[in-house]
This record gives structure tokens, sequence and C-alpha cells, in this order.
């Protein structure tokens, strides 16, 4: 007899997905996903042009982790003011032994979260000895799930932020627990840093390589399109460059197709050991996401929903 799904929106995902249960999930996803043993095609992706928008799928399957789910979002190049948020995304799991709907859970939350989980990953392998400044470009909702996750995982003494609009900067400063401080530039907020998070809206560079000290480590979230960048071909040459999924970048990360900077590895395969992290090097992490990600976030959340007393 067919059962409905379970329906878990933004407030039951928050409250049941926690990032010392998350992250060790993700790096074995990782591992697993770099030794071939998941499968996961490419996100399939269809422009809306006529809305200025984008409707992605992005399906994974996992026999280790017996998960079977598939993330459906929409993202919108929408001006700041608009009352719209520019990504919505909901996730779909499966049960793999009959095909049934188990649930649908809200995608933002997990999307941040496992996102930021990812960068704070790469970070614990790819960061310099002494780590002492953050920086962050950007400061909407991904600037904020790794600010709280990176505070959580480091101990960072100063936290620099800055984005586009000055209001959107200063009110994530007002968001977060902890002193921030709200530069006017990028440059400002890049120079000295020792790890850089960019998760910003930018088609353009942002960050260039003349600003960044050398050994530090960038997270580069944004730009998950061939023909977007956020970082300058200065920068990605001079890189050890680390993926998510060598696959992705070289279709859809213009960071790395239009500067012809060569990947290094896959996160993966440094989890594993199989790879190194060269730490004393400048390193770039450019994260895409991936539907595994996704899918063992959701049957994460879904199995503490079920253990429930």
């Amino acid at each position: 007899m067919a059962v409905s799904p379970v329906i878990l929106g933004p407030s039951e995902v928050s409250a049941l997905l926690r990032s010392e249960d998350l992250i060790p999930r993700l790096e074995e996803a990782l591992v697993r996903f770099s030794a071939g043993s998941i499968t996961q095609p490419l996100r399939t992706i269809i422009p809306l042009e006529k809305h200025n928008g984008f409707f992605l799928a992005m399906p994974a399957y996992s026999p280790h982790d017996d998960v079977l789910a598939t993330k459906l979002l929409t993202f919108y190049q929408r001006e700041p003011s608009s009352s719209h948020p520019n990504h919505m995304s909901s996730i779909l799991l499966f049960d793999p032994a009959c095909g049934s709907l188990q649930a649908v859970l809200d995608g933002n939350v997990i999307t941040v979260r496992r996102t930021a989980a990812v960068s704070a990953i790469a970070t614990k392998f790819l960061k310099p000895p002494q780590a002492d400044i953050l920086c962050i470009l950007g400061s909407g909702q991904q600037a904020v799930g790794h600010y709280e996750v990176f505070m959580e995982m480091f101990s960072f003494k100063e936290v620099r932020v800055w984005s586009r609009t000055k209001t959107n900067t200063e009110k994530f400063a007002r968001t977060v627990r902890g002193p921030v401080r709200v530069c006017d530039s990028v440059k400002e907020a890049v120079q000295g840093a020792d790890v850089i998070v960019t998760v910003t809206r930018s088609m353009e560079p942002v960050l260039f390589g003349e600003w960044v000290k050398p050994g530090a480590h960038i997270n580069a979230v944004g730009a998950c399109r061939p023909d977007w960048r956020e970082m300058d071909d200065e920068l990605m040459k001079k890189a050890v460059v680390y993926v998510d999924s060598r696959e992705a970048a070289l279709k859809e990360s213009g960071d790395v197709i239009l500067s012809g900077a060569e990947i290094f590895s896959e996160l993966g395969d440094v989890v594993n050991g199989t790879k190194p992290a060269l730490s004393e090097r400048t390193s770039v992490f450019k994260s895409l996401g991936m539907g595994i990600q996704d899918a063992v976030s959701a049957k994460l959340v879904f199995d503490h929903w079920k253990a429930r007393p």
C-alpha cells in the first residue's frame, strides 16, 4: 500500500541537521565519490531565459549508504531589492529498495549547511598551519552558513566581510554571533587573510591574485556557470586547485575553464589520503556542490526524524 511521503520544512530540517553529524557523513561521501562508488550524473540545467533563471536537477545514488535522492532547484539573477529569493530547492528522498518516495525536504537549509560543511572540510585539510584571519566575500545565506560552521570548527582571531551592498554587509554583521570587521573593498578584506570564502553572485572576477597572501586558502563557492567567475587568472594559475568533482568543474566552472588552470585533485582524494594536502601552498577549493552531498544530508535528517521519541 502506498504511503504518503513525509514533508519536512525549513524549521524541522534546521533542527535535525547538526554539523557534528553532517561533516563525517560528507567526508565519507566525498571519498566514495572520488573512488567511483557513487552514481551521480552531471546536473541537468534548463535555462529559463524568459525569466532570467535556471532549473536544475541533481540526482545521486550511493549503494553503500543505501540512499537515493534528487534535488530540484531554481535560481534566478534578481536585483537585491527583489522580494523573491534567488535560490529555491526541494530534495526528494526515495527508498532505493522499492522506489517509493519517502520524504520531501526543504532544500535551502540543506544546501546552505552542506555547502559550508564541505568548505570547512576543505579548509581543515588545506588551510595554512597558522590561520588567524578569515575573510568572507558575500553577505547572503551562504555567507552566514559559512561563518557559523567556520567559527564552530576553527579559532580565527579576526573575521572580515565584504559585499557589494554595504547595508547587506552591515546586516550580516548584526546577524552573526561574534565580532566582524565590515570592509569597504575586497582588497581591504582580503589582504593578509589566511582563509578566504567567496560566496558572491559575481559573473566577473572580484578576487585578484595580487591581493592574496602567499599560502592562503580560498573556498570558491559562487560562479557556478561556465561563463561566470569570481577569481582572476593570476590567482587560479598560481594556486593549487582542488575541486569536489573534476568532471563538473571542467564543464561548469568558469574560474577553471576560462583561466585554463590545472586541477590538482578532487577533495575526496585528499580526505582519503591518496593525494596530498599542500597546505604550505596557496590553494583554491572550487566548490560546485554535488547531488550526493544533498542526498546524504537529506537521509541524515530523515533518519533523525524517524528516531524521534
